[in-house]
This record gives C-alpha cells, sequence and structure tokens, in this order.
C-alpha cells in the first residue's frame, strides 16, 4: 500500500536579501504633455468616430473594401495573432489551477536477496502461507495531481501578460484593418486620376494630330516648311509615349487594389467621374487627447507597456521560491484481483515542496534585466506612437490647407492655357502667331492640366490619410 505524506524545504536566505534590494520594478521614463488643440482650434467630435461605410460616398470604393477586409492576406494573418493569443491567455489561466491527469500502469519488480528489500521479501509473507515472490507484479490505477501555488504573484502576473498581449493583439488587428481601408481608398483615387490624365493626354494627342494634319497643309501650300512639321510630329509622339506610360500606371494600379483585396489580377469597376466632386469642406479634427482612444496603434503600444510591467513582476517573482504541492489517489496492487479492494489496495501520496534556485540565479537576473529593457523599450515605443500620430495629423492638416489654395491656383492656371491654346491656333491661322507659339502653347496647357489633376488626387488623398491619422477606419 502506497501512503506517503511529506514537506522539504530548500530555501537560500540570501535570495530573499538579493531580490528584495536590487530588483526595481517601478520604471519611469520623460513624458511630454499632449498639446491641446491641432494648430490652435480645437472641435469637441472628430471625424475618426464617422464609419467608414458613411465617411466614403462612393458605392464602388465601398464595395472594393468590403471584399479588401473579407480576403485580405495581411488582416488574416493579424486575426491568426488574436487567436494564438487567446490561446496563450488560456494557458496562463490553466497554469494557475491544479494539473491532474489518470496513471494507469504496470511493472514487474525483483530485489538483490542481499538488499534490504530483498531480504525482507524473503521471509515476507504477501498472503496467509505464501511469502512474497521473486519476480513482484505491481499495478497501479489512479489519480496524480500537481499544483504550483502562487504565493509570490507570479503566475498571475504571467497570467495578466497574457491578457494584455491578447488585448494588444486585438488592437493591432484594428490598425491593420484602418490601414487597409485608407491603402484601398488611396490606390482607388489614384486610379481615378489616371483615368482623367488618360483622356486629357488622348485629348491633347487628337488635337495634335490635328494640328499636325494643318501644318502638313500648309507646307504643301508654302506657308509652313519642314522643320515646323517634324516639331508638330515630335511633340505628337512625345505625348503618345506619356499615353503609354499613364496606362502602364494604370495597369499596376488596378493590380495594386487586387493584391490588397487578395485575389488575382482583374478589371476594377469605377466611375472616374466622382473624381471631380467636391470633398469634406470642414475637416472635424477633435482634440489631440482623442488620438490616445481612436488611434488603433497608441492603444496596442499602451497594451504592450501592460504586457512589459507584468513580464518585469513575473521575472522578479522568478527569484522567490516555488511552493509546489504533489498527490496522487488510487488502487495499486500486485495482482489484477485485488486490484479494487478497498481500503487494503487504496494508495495516496502527498508531498509539498519549496524550492528557491540557487545555481541559476545569474540566469534569473539576466531575464530580469531583459524584462527591464522590453519595459522601457515599449514605453519609448509608446511615446513615439504617440508623437508619431500627432505629427501626422498635423501634416495633413497642414497639406489640405496648402492644397485648397494650390487647387484655385491651379484651375485658373489651367483654365488661362487652355484658352490660350485655341488663341495661338486662331493667330496660327491668322498668320499672327508663330508654330512654336502653338507648340508651347499645346505642351504648357497639358503639363498645367496634368499638374491640375495631380493637385486634385493629392487633395482627396489628403481627406482619406487625415481620416486615419485620426484614428477612423476601423469601426
Amino acid at each position: 500500500m502506497k501512503r506517503k505524506i511529506y514537506c522539504s524545504v530548500a530555501i537560500p536566505l540570501f535570495s530573499f536579501a538579493f531580490s528584495g534590494c536590487s530588483l526595481n520594478t517601478d520604471l519611469a521614463i520623460p513624458e511630454q504633455p499632449i498639446p491641446v488643440s491641432f494648430q490652435g482650434k480645437s472641435y469637441t467630435t472628430s471625424i475618426a468616430n464617422i464609419d467608414w461605410r458613411q465617411y466614403f460616398s462612393d458605392t464602388l470604393l465601398l464595395k472594393l473594401i468590403d471584399t479588401a477586409i473579407g480576403n485580405n492576406h495581411d488582416l488574416q494573418i493579424a486575426l491568426q495573432r488574436i487567436e494564438s493569443s487567446r490561446s496563450s491567455v488560456k494557458l496562463a489561466n490553466a497554469a494557475m489551477l491544479p494539473q491532474v491527469s489518470l496513471n494507469v500502469g504496470g511493472g514487474v519488480r525483483k530485489f538483490g536477496l542481499y538488499t534490504m528489500d530483498g531480504a525482507g521479501n524473503a521471509t515476507t509473507e504477501i498472503r496467509p502461507g505464501q511469502l512474497v515472490p521473486e519476480n513482484l507484479t505491481d499495478i497501479y490505477l489512479g489519480l496524480q495531481s500537481s499544483w504550483e501555488i502562487d504565493v509570490w504573484g507570479k503566475l498571475e502576473n504571467q497570467r495578466k501578460a497574457a491578457v494584455s498581449n491578447y488585448l494588444s493583439s486585438i488592437e493591432g488587428t484594428n490598425f491593420v484593418i484602418s490601414n487597409l481601408v485608407a491603402d484601398v481608398a488611396i490606390y482607388y483615387n489614384e486610379l481615378l486620376a489616371l483615368d482623367n490624365e488618360l483622356d486629357i493626354v488622348q485629348q491633347t494627342i487628337r488635337k495634335q494630330q490635328e494640328a499636325l494634319e494643318i501644318i502638313k497643309l500648309q507646307k504643301e501650300a508654302g506657308r509652313a516648311n519642314e522643320l515646323a512639321v517634324q516639331q508638330f510630329l515630335a511633340q505628337l509622339l512625345e505625348t503618345q509615349v506619356l499615353e503609354d506610360q499613364v496606362l502602364q500606371q494604370i495597369s499596376e494600379a488596378e493590380n495594386q487594389i487586387n493584391f490588397l483585396l487578395g485575389r488575382y489580377p482583374q478589371p476594377i469597376e469605377r466611375a472616374k467621374s466622382v473624381f471631380f466632386e467636391a470633398g469634406p469642406q470642414v475637416t472635424l479634427s477633435g482634440i489631440p487627447s482623442q488620438l490616445l482612444t481612436n488611434r488603433p496603434d497608441i492603444r496596442e503600444a499602451e497594451f504592450q507597456v501592460e504586457a512589459s510591467k507584468f513580464d518585469l513582476k513575473a521575472a522578479k517573482a522568478a527569484f522567490y521560491p516555488n511552493f509546489n504541492i504533489t498527490a496522487s489517489l488510487g488502487f495499486q496492487a500486485f495482482n489484477p484481483e485485488f486490484l479494487f479492494t478497498s481500503p487494503a489496495s487504496l494508495a495516496y501520496s502527498l508531498a509539498g515542496n519549496l524550492v528557491a534556485p540557487i545555481i541559476n540565479m545569474k540566469s534569473l537576473e539576466a531575464a530580469f534585466n531583459t524584462a527591464q529593457a522590453n519595459q522601457l523599450t515599449a514605453m519609448y515605443h509608446y511615446q513615439k506612437t504617440i508623437l508619431n500620430a500627432y505629427v501626422e495629423v498635423a501634416n495633413q492638416l497642414s497639406s489640405i490647407k496648402s492644397l485648397k489654395i494650390i487647387s484655385t491656383l491651379k484651375k485658373q492656371q489651367s483654365e488661362a492655357l487652355t484658352e490660350s491654346v485655341e488663341a495661338s491656333n486662331a493667330l496660327y491661322k491668322a498668320a499672327r502667331a508663330s508654330y512654336l507659339e502653338v507648340l508651347i502653347a499645346q505642351q504648357s496647357a497639358l503639363q498645367s492640366n496634368l499638374e491640375l489633376i495631380n493637385v486634385i488626387k493629392r487633395q482627396r488623398m489628403a481627406t482619406i490619410t487625415i481620416y486615419k491619422a485620426l484614428g477612423g477606419g476601423w469601426k
């Protein structure tokens, strides 16, 4: 019958003195206060609180974003990180509970005759009139349990660190969604801009072809020379090259959108006419402190700081003794016939161990120092993330303000140069302007129209980027 109850203690007292006087878990870094406003303006609300399905009005764009959220590979990877973190929490919770297992075993033992066990068995009756056999069968069926009692909070801090990492993975996934929504919208507007650039280039090509035909007729009539014909032809060829370049950029933009949507290249449905629709006239930026709750990357960094604090506390607790309790309860016999004979075959054990580290003290110290460095790193990363978020918002607000002025001027310039093309053509036909003036007017008008589209594109992208910078797009 197997019955034993004992407790062993091995505690180096100097470990308490070492851990108590030199292991600092109260770490801090200088913090910079967050400004109270953006560019001196404060709003009570922020566009970050608007759902992206309401913020974007283009139904074709909304359809693309929905597809991306369902299929994007980076997002699927982020979701799996959540599942992995959730499993880590379950493991940490389980570590705090007793571990119970079923043990079924059997074996045969033979003791040497000239040993204490062998000599004793040789004169001991295992049953009335029957000595203990030399080959002694041992059969056991029962439950075994072990439990580390969390006296110093090591397991609890490990559990809290796992929970913080889990919450951090959720915020990290939200940040992936926010970036994904913005990226799809940005590439979609890039595609719309290229479509409109292509229209302008093709319109210019048609006008240049007409001008080339006119100059050829004028050469035949003796009113122009071969130099003029070659100059018009060279300009036409240059614009045709530009057309091919724009077509290539359109193909690449479509492929990039399809990549974000997690699918192989195919045509992207879009309406290029919405490109010139006016965007939001007022950007409600809220106040900088709202970034702490609206930006998923800031909350992700905050949970990483929390996790590092709990990891550091767990590393400190590793210097203290571990208190483990092991127990077993079951039936044990040399013959299956007597296995369930109670209480004769009942076997149990209960043991407690209090063990502290000695030899591996340096490795524990190294692990603690690593945990300290990780916590400081997480703190600096948190501060950097906040600063980066504020700078992103400030840059986009400044860009929106500047682009509004530039757009007004570019529209005026484009209108003036477009009229100059018509005027130069009329003057040339009346022999009051040279062909060089016509060429310059056409080239200037083309460049101005392309620059105007680029400014409008930057305006539309700024409204997307400021939405993401303020923390929108993941809700």
